[in-house]
């Protein structure tokens, strides 16, 4: 194990753990009081852009989980299933936690979690779902999302240019501070084939695994998200134990561009 620094007020030690098919999963954990919480990032992120969600619980013991084929996990696992993805962090709360975790993912994480918890009911106490739906998605949409990444002029000479190529909007500067140091330059913690390959799985709408999630579960909504109007309240009339909140000024990416608001929202709930 070793002392991570997020550049945050919390400390975290750094933990992998190799799972049945041998990848392996990365993920850091801050002391404090039960429950956990365990905190799951989106596509292409890492746990490390939920650092300050994790200051702002402090007194809480938070778990980051970076998903397979993110971060520090294996780059490129054989398999991008939403039931690989899903035991995973099954695997990493059994390992950390004796009692249920209070369980938060955004985007392609809440996906995540959702699964879990309508799968392992029984290691969720609570469950946090930002900008989230059962599925869905098309292959064009998915295509153009792996130009996106390829158009990347990996690798960057340095954070600078980083910055200069993708910009300096919240989603980029996450990107850029995540970016792997290697011998001729920065590059990306995800590989784009492995992000589509993971998409192509969340494709399928998985209504039946949502209206069976027993857990008290608040969904955060975007004004400015990914989700249309109709599509939010669909997803949250698919399970009567969900309760929706929105926030107002807030993009997809709203635990990076609304901070204040989402940790509003989430402490609340998790009290």
């Amino acid at each position: 194990m070793r002392r991570a620094s997020y550049r945050e007020a919390v400390e975290f030690v750094r933990r992998e753990l190799v799972v049945a098919d041998g990848t392996t999963v990365s993920y850091a954990v801050s002391d404090g009081a039960g429950p956990s919480v365990v905190i799951l990032h989106g596509l292409a992120g890492s746990g490390r852009e939920f650092a300050p969600t994790a200051g702002a619980l402090r007194g809480r013991r938070v778990i980051l989980i970076d998903q397979r084929g993110h971060g520090h996990s294996t780059r490129r696992p054989h398999d991008t299933s939403r039931e690989a993805f899903a035991s995973d962090v099954a695997a990493v709360i059994s390992a950390e936690s004796t009692t249920p975790v209070d369980l938060v993912g955004q985007s392609l994480g809440a996906h995540t979690a959702m699964l879990v918890a309508a799968w392992h009911p029984r290691l969720v106490r609570r469950l946090v779902l930002l900008e989230s739906d059962a599925g869905g998605g098309t292959p064009e949409s998915i295509a153009a999302m792996g130009e996106y990444f390829r158009s990347w002029p990996i690798p960057f000479a340095d954070r600078a240019a980083a910055v200069d190529a993708l910009g300096d909007e919240p989603l980029a500067r996450a990107w850029v501070a995540d970016l792997e140091e290697r011998a001729d330059g920065l590059h990306p913690r995800f590989d784009p084939d492995v992000m589509v390959a993971t998409m192509g799985h969340v494709v399928t709408p998985r209504w039946d695994d949502w209206s069976q999630v027993a857990a008290p579960t608040l969904v955060v909504y975007a004004d400015n998200g990914m989700f249309i109007e109709e599509q939010k309240a669909a997803f949250v009339a698919g399970n009567g134990n969900a309760t929706r909140i929105d926030l107002a000024g807030a993009s997809h990416d709203a635990h990076l561009d609304a901070f204040d608001a989402w940790v509003a929202a989430l402490t609340s709930f998790l009290k």
